[in-house]
């Protein structure tokens, strides 16, 4: 796979959800539903980084693991605080702890792979 193109489109699609929230959705969602919306869009730029980066940083192995991790944080974590902000349906909020564990096991996974590379 070619993470770093995933990782460039999930960037691009962050903005388009960015502008759609801040232009689209002002007015149409209260106070609280616009803040999760836009934590997701956070969540999705940051992690987006992280699939552009990984494969630069570490073997194709492991950055494979790396990025199937931050590629499914980002479904159900961002995913999850969509849906549950564009339809106020709070059983969502039940898949967004997966997610964000997936982050940090990518995260945590990356750091070991670095530390074991300088070593």
């Amino acid at each position: 796979m070619n993470w770093s193109a995933i990782g460039a489109a999930g960037l691009a699609l962050a903005v388009a959800a960015g502008a759609f929230g801040a232009h689209g959705l002002r007015g149409r969602l209260d106070e609280y539903q616009l803040g999760i919306y836009e934590r997701a869009v956070f969540y999705q730029f940051i992690h987006a980084i992280g699939l552009l980066v990984t494969p630069l940083l570490v073997k194709r192995g492991p950055a494979q693991r790396v990025c199937w991790l931050l590629l499914a944080g980002i479904v159900l974590f961002c995913g999850s605080l969509y849906v549950l902000a564009l339809t106020g349906v709070t059983k969502w909020g039940i898949v967004t702890p997966f997610g964000g564990v997936a982050f940090i096991l990518a995260w945590l996974l990356l750091a070991f792979e670095l530390m074991r590379r300088r070593s």
